[in-house]
C-alpha cells in the first residue's frame, strides 16, 4: 500500500470522526454562526494561525536535517532514559491482547489526530476569538520546544533499544502505517513524547472552554488518557517521554494564555 492511499484511508476517517463530532457538539447554531462570522474570524486570528503555520513549516523542513544535527551535538540520553525506568513500558506491554493493541493503535493514529484537530473547528465556531487565538499559539509551542528536544537529544524507543522486550505492537499489526509515520518523525525523536504533549494542551484547553463546549471537555480527556497509555503501550515512547510531555503541555498552555490576553 502506497502513501497516497495510506492517507486517503486517514483523511476519510477523520472526515467521518470530524463530521460527526461537529454535529453532536458544535451543532447547528454554531455550524451556522461559523457561515456568518467567517470573513471577520479569519482576519482576527490569522496572526496566530500564520505563527502555527510558520513553525509546522520550520518544522517540517528541520526535520530533514534534525537527526544529522543531533549526532553532531551527540547528547545521546538513550541509555540515561533506560536506567531511570527499567521495564516499565515492557510492563506496560505485558497486558497486550489484539483487542487492545487494535483499540490503542486506532487511537494512536485517528484518535490523535483528531484531537489536534477539532478544537481549531470548534473553537472557530466560538463568538469569541481567544479561544481559537489560544489553542494556534500553545501548539506553537509545543511543536518549537519539542522540535529544540529532538535536536538536542538523541533518545531511540523502547521498541529501537530492547526489541527482545518491547515489541512494535503497531507496526506488527498494521505494517503500512511505518510507512505513514516515518513521514513525519526519526526514531531518534522520542523525548518528549509531542503525541503526548499536543494531547494533554489539548484537553486543558478543552477544560478552559468547558462552559461552551461541556461534551466536548468530557470526551477530550479519555481519548488524551488513551493516547498517552497507546504511546507505551505500542512500544513508541518511554514513561520518561510520556511525563516530559505531560509538563510541555500544560506549560504550552499556560505560556499561550499569557501571550493571548483576556
Amino acid at each position: 500500500m502506497s502513501l497516497a492511499e495510506i492517507a486517503s484511508y486517514v483523511l476519510v476517517g477523520e472526515s467521518v470522526l470530524l463530521a460527526v463530532a461537529t454535529t453532536l457538539i458544535v451543532g447547528r447554531t454554531g455550524i451556522g454562526r461559523t457561515r456568518e462570522q467567517f470573513r471577520t474570524r479569519v482576519l482576527e486570528v490569522y496572526p496566530h494561525l500564520g505563527l502555527l503555520l510558520g513553525v509546522l513549516v520550520i518544522n517540517k523542513v528541520a526535520r530533514e536535517f534534525g537527526p544529522e544535527l543531533s549526532w553532531l551535538i551527540g547528547w545521546n540520553i538513550t541509555s540515561q532514559v533506560h536506567s531511570i525506568e527499567g521495564n516499565f513500558v515492557g510492563m506496560v506491554q505485558s497486558i497486550a491482547r489484539p483487542e487492545l493493541t487494535m483499540y490503542f493503535s486506532f487511537i494512536y493514529i485517528y484518535g490523535y489526530v483528531f484531537v489536534l484537530v477539532f478544537p481549531f473547528i470548534a473553537y472557530f465556531a466560538l463568538p469569541d476569538a481567544r479561544p481559537l487565538k489560544k489553542a494556534a499559539v500553545t501548539f506553537a509551542i509545543n511543536y518549537s520546544l519539542g522540535l529544540v528536544c529532538y535536536i538536542l537529544f538523541i533518545s531511540y524507543g523502547p521498541r529501537n533499544l530492547i526489541p527482545d522486550t518491547v515489541h512494535p505492537l503497531l507496526y506488527s499489526m498494521y505494517p503500512e502505517s511505518q510507512i505513514l509515520t516515518g513521514q513525519v518523525n526519526a526514531n531518534t525523536n522520542v523525548f518528549p513524547s509531542l503525541h503526548t504533549s499536543l494531547s494533554v494542551s489539548s484537553a486543558v484547553l478543552a477544560y478552559r472552554t468547558r462552559k461552551s463546549y461541556p461534551a466536548w471537555a468530557v470526551l477530550s480527556v479519555p481519548i488524551t488518557a488513551s493516547i498517552i497509555v497507546a504511546t507505551m503501550y505500542l512500544g513508541i515512547h518511554w514513561g520518561t517521554d510520556v511525563f516530559a510531555g505531560g509538563i510541555l503541555g500544560v506549560g504550552s498552555v499556560l505560556l499561550a494564555e499569557r501571550y493571548v490576553s483576556d
